[in-house]
């Protein structure tokens, strides 16, 4: 069978370059890479096409078409997809977009001559030759279509919304300032993750926050039932103001980190640790409600700023009790939204300082996008729920 399959595609291939005709070499590519993505998607799911067997480890999931611009003219491709497990053909660059952004954002600098020689020669192994300005203006429009069609596709019904904000370097004028990065995770009622929208701001004061969330409700979110994030009084201030009466989760992992600060002695940080995380993992409200009072409590005498803290404070960190039990463990800290910041500050670290605030939203909301593309395949991030609720009425007054 195999044999018979490899004879066939050789057949064509020598037809092709055998016939007359532009871009027969972008054909014969075409047929090559396509034939091979589906050979490789039958060995990483471990069963061909509609066969039956125990041993399979995903399931095939369609195709998705992609073009890619070769010397020899355009290609286009067709790529296998899965479910149920993490695959992506290896004979193709994944993340060309991100790519595309990285080279974008480094190609910048050097044309607007605020590079320095290193930046020059990562310019010329990016992208095989020196750039112009002409050059770089066109790649940027099109990347920037694209990520403005993203941030206007409609929202819908979310029922968890994850946020957080990063810092990177950019020049303003003739002076190199710290921006924020605002981003905002959703999680719809059927468990599947979404990533909503990216915006460069001067800071995170309220006003920039309240205008982002704002924007996510002009675009018909509603159904939102908690918001998970770490503590930041601009932040908390825009939620209020914008989701008046939504619970606000803070974030448990950043709590364990900001009690360390007021421990005195460092030796006793493991078993202050050990208390916090019982209260956070009680199995209901009114038990980690209980185990913190023993916290303040037993610190009250030999570490009174650690106890006065913690009974202001920790409790902003348990109104994941008021969602699913088997939601609670996967939004109760803001981690779906910390790896995908780590994620861009691995790539902000090439460029260093970008040279305006359209660059870094180009990098970050390209490698975003892939992110969610690549979610929309991958199996439910938490259970679906069963209580879907009708447009709630702070959506309705938004868009009234």
């Amino acid at each position: 069978m195999a044999y018979e399959s490899e004879y066939t595609l050789l057949e064509q291939v020598i037809q092709m370059l055998a016939a007359n005709g532009d871009n027969k070499f972008s054909r014969v590519i075409e047929v090559v890479v396509n034939e091979a993505m589906k050979i490789e998607r039958a060995k990483a799911l471990n069963a061909e096409p509609y066969e039956r067997t125990e041993e399979r480890t995903g399931h095939a999931n369609g195709f998705k078409d992609k073009t890619l611009n070769l010397a020899t003219g355009k290609v286009l491709l067709k790529v296998p997809q899965v479910r149920g497990m993490e695959f992506y053909p290896s004979c193709i660059e994944k993340g060309m977009r991100s790519e595309r952004a990285l080279k974008l954002a480094i190609a910048e600098m050097y044309v607007k001559g605020v590079s320095t020689r290193r930046v020059s020669d990562i310019v010329e192994i990016l992208c095989g030759t020196e750039v112009s300005s002409s050059q770089v203006s066109r790649l940027a429009k099109e990347l920037d279509e694209e990520i403005t069609s993203w941030k206007a596709q409609p929202v819908g019904q979310i029922q968890y919304l994850v946020l957080d904000a990063t810092y990177e370097s950019v020049r303003v004028g003739s002076r190199v300032v710290k921006q924020a990065l605002l981003v905002a995770i959703g999680v719809d009622y059927s468990g599947n993750r979404h990533i909503l929208d990216a915006e460069v701001a001067n800071s995170e004061a309220e006003v920039n926050w309240r205008s982002f969330l704002e924007g996510l409700v002009r675009r018909g979110m509603h159904g939102l039932r908690m918001i998970t994030s770490d503590d930041h009084s601009g932040l908390r201030a825009a939620i209020d103001a914008v989701f008046p009466g939504i619970l606000w989760q803070r974030c448990q992992f950043h709590l364990q980190q900001n009690a360390h600060s007021y421990v005195t002695k460092k030796d006793d940080i493991p078993l202050i640790a050990a208390d916090i995380r019982k209260v956070f993992n009680a199995p209901d409200r009114e038990n980690a409600e209980r185990y913190l009072q023993q916290l303040v409590e037993k610190y009250q005498k030999t570490h009174p700023r650690l106890a006065a803290w913690a009974d202001e404070n920790i409790r902003e960190g348990l109104s994941v009790f008021n969602i699913p039990e088997n939601h609670r463990r996967k939004m109760r800290t803001s981690n779906l939204a910390e790896r995908q910041m780590k994620e861009i500050n691995r790539r902000t670290k090439v460029v260093g300082v970008f040279p305006n605030a359209a660059s870094l939203l180009r990098l970050a909301a390209a490698m975003l996008i892939e992110q969610n593309d690549q979610w929309q395949n991958d199996k439910r991030y938490l259970p679906e729920s069963n209580d879907r609720p009708a447009l709630n009425e702070i959506y309705r007054k938004k868009v009234a």
